[in-house]
């Protein structure tokens, strides 16, 4: 079965830092665009990174010099890793990845937990 396992959210304060990892497994023969979302209480998801292939990266405006997107491929695996955080970062993160299994298919992780507060 193939999915996206997500880890690495939690409690962290104001000012904190956080690196959440995504790791695609199951019959994955090869991983094309990787990025992650968020979705705060009363808001609709949006896109916080992106990153290509060949490592050209995207960031929502609001992240940008905060927030590093990378990816291991020998890994199938990407991070987001998240500094200085600030409350309202708070939301559950998604990440999603096109993945060649029998198809070309977009998938998404379970989503993790990320609550910034003191």
């Amino acid at each position: 079965q193939v999915q996206l396992v997500e880890s690495g959210g939690g409690l962290v304060q104001p000012g904190g830092s956080l690196r959440l990892s995504c790791a695609a497994s199951g019959s994955v023969f090869a991983v094309n665009d990787m990025g992650w979302y968020r979705q705060a209480p009363g808001k609709e998801r949006e896109l916080v990174a992106k990153i290509s292939y060949d490592n050209s990266t995207r960031y929502a405006e609001s992240v940008k010099g905060r927030f590093t997107i990378s990816r291991v491929n020998a890994k199938k695996t990407s991070y987001l890793q998240m500094n200085n955080l600030t409350p309202d970062d708070t939301a559950v993160y998604y990440c999603n990845a096109d993945l060649l299994s029998r198809v070309w298919k977009l998938y998404w992780g379970q989503g993790t937990q990320v609550t910034v507060s003191s």
